[in-house]
């Protein structure tokens, strides 16, 4: 079997895969926000927030403007495209399946 590496792809699903991390993507879909108020939600430090914005950053989901000793964060989700695109692929084959099943119950009645 041939494995094909996508690393923009991996870090999309990595910083995904955290809770934490698709509730501050949840956040900024408001508007922009600090790390301290990324952070306020989980009563966790800022360092702890700034790894998972970090994260977030690498996989292009974020984008960090430093403004002083302040850190604003702006969604970016154009990169979740590439996500959904690779997930399409599995949708279309499980409609299939479920509308195959769906005829066979049909048929057996």
């Amino acid at each position: 079997m041939v494995k094909q590496k996508d690393p923009q792809l991996d870090a999309i699903f990595a910083a995904l895969a955290d809770p934490t991390r698709r509730a501050m993507l949840q956040q900024l879909e408001h508007g922009p926000c600090s790390v301290g108020e990324l952070a306020e939600p989980f009563a966790m430090s800022f360092a702890g927030a700034s790894k998972h914005v970090k994260v977030l950053e690498t996989a292009g989901l974020i984008r960090r403007d430093i403004q002083g000793r302040t850190h604003r964060c702006q969604l970016n989700a154009a990169p979740m495209a590439e996500a959904d695109a690779w997930l399409q692929r599995y949708r279309v084959f499980w409609t299939d399946k479920l509308d195959a099943l769906e005829q066979a119950l049909k048929d057996g009645d």
